[in-house]
Parts: structure tokens; C-alpha cells; sequence
């Protein structure tokens, strides 16, 4: 699969694959591209290049994972992104599967148990996700930072850094409630509405599995490196 290049037309990435526009978006960059190459779009909003290609390149080919590329970048360009990537989870993803839920129920029979048990999988599986990204956000990251730009002032904490099992757990819940769409969805709804359901759906899981990977296999190593560093 094409890997993309820091000499590449910004609007050539979006045009081989426009699933990687909210990718580009976390990093601050506006359409508007003009016939700037990815290199001169970097450097006009300040973003590291290279870590930009890397993070483009492992969303956009699943097979693509430059993990010792990864790892030498600082934590913090990492955090950052991961940062990013939860408020998109929260004020776009999570909502509009939400709504599209909603939607899809209203354009059902009513009295749909069925959809209603669909609705009721998905807001109890929002709010679990929701609290594991709270939980980052208030005591992974900030550690993480003071590991990075003050180690002489942490007091080392017995974190469980290995979330390898909270995202199987994540991952699997986002496969069961596909499976109670297709499966149980009563056939009286509305195409488009399912349709574009099952894109979010199956978007986010793909968004969801590379952000886990990112933390997994790059956060952590980086992580108990520092704490071992400033022991």
C-alpha cells in the first residue's frame, strides 16, 4: 500500500483516503491546502513532520507500524496526540453514533425491544469508555508529563500502565454491538441512517484499535523507561 512522503501534496492524502481528514485535523492543520507538500503544511502550523507521517501512515495502511520510529519521539508529542484524539471521541464519535442510534430507533416499529436493548448496549459501553478516557486524561497524562518535564519532582505511583486488557475489553464490547445490529435490528428502518451507522461504527473501531496500539506499544515502553531513568 502507498506510504505517504513529506514531498507529497497534502490534498493528494485526503484524495487517496479521506477517512484522514480527522487525523489531519487533530494536528491543527485546516483545509485550505493550497498545492503545499505535507512538509511545507508541517512547518507552517509548527507540527514535527515526521511524527505526522508516521501517525497518517499507521491510520491509513493497517499493516503499517513504525514502533522504533514511534518510540523515539518524545512522550510528549505522543500524549498530545492521544489528548487530541479523546476530545475528537468525545465531542464528534461518540456523539454521532449516539444520535444515529437514536435516529435509527425512531425510524423503527415502535415498541422495538430489539433497538431499545441496542440503545441501552451502547450508552453502557459510552459511559465505560468515557471513564477509562477520564482516567488517562487525569492521571496517565499529567504523569506522563511531569516524568517528561519535572522527574525530580514525582513521587513514583503504582499505575497499572498495562491497559492491554481494558482495550481487548473495549474492542470487544464495540464487536458485540455490531453483532446486535446485524443480528437482531428488526428489517423496518431507515437504509440511510443504518448505513451510515455501520460506517461510524466500523470507523471508529478502526480509529479506536490504532489509538490502542499507540498506547500499548509506544505510552507505556516510553513511560516505564522514564520511570526507571529518574529512579
Amino acid at each position: 500500500m502507498l506510504e505517504f512522503t513529506k514531498t507529497d501534496k497534502m490534498v493528494h492524502l485526503v484524495q487517496n483516503n479521506h477517512s484522514l481528514l480527522p487525523v489531519i485535523h487533530r494536528f491543527g492543520i485546516r483545509l485550505g491546502f493550497g498545492n503545499k507538500t505535507v512538509e511545507e503544511l508541517c512547518s507552517v502550523y509548527g507540527v514535527n513532520t515526521d511524527f505526522f507521517l508516521a501517525i497518517v501512515n499507521t491510520f491509513h495502511n493497517k499493516n503499517y507500524f513504525p514502533k522504533a520510529q514511534l518510540l523515539s519521539f518524545s512522550p510528549l508529542l505522543i500524549v498530545d496526540y492521544l489528548k487530541k484524539t479523546h476530545a475528537y471521541y468525545v465531542g464528534f464519535s461518540l456523539p454521532q453514533i449516539e444520535e444515529l442510534i437514536h435516529q435509527l430507533l425512531l425510524s423503527t416499529p415502535q415498541q422495538n425491544s430489539e433497538m431499545k436493548m441496542i440503545e441501552t448496549f451502547y450508552l453502557a459501553y459510552k459511559r465505560k469508555l468515557l471513564e477509562h478516557l477520564k482516567e488517562e486524561e487525569e492521571t496517565i497524562f499529567p504523569y506522563v508529563e511531569m516524568l517528561v518535564l519535572k522527574p525530580q519532582e514525582v513521587e513514583h505511583r503504582n499505575f497499572d500502565f498495562n491497559f492491554e486488557k481494558e482495550h481487548e475489553h473495549v474492542d470487544f464490547e464495540l464487536n458485540d454491538l455490531k453483532k446486535l445490529i446485524l443480528k437482531y435490528l428488526v428489517p423496518e428502518y431507515d437504509e440511510w441512517v443504518c448505513n451510515k451507522l455501520m460506517e461510524e461504527i466500523y470507523r471508529f473501531e478502526k480509529d479506536m484499535h490504532d489509538h490502542s496500539r499507540m498506547e500499548d506499544a509506544i505510552l507505556i515502553p516510553h513511560v516505564l523507561h522514564l520511570m526507571k531513568t529518574a529512579e
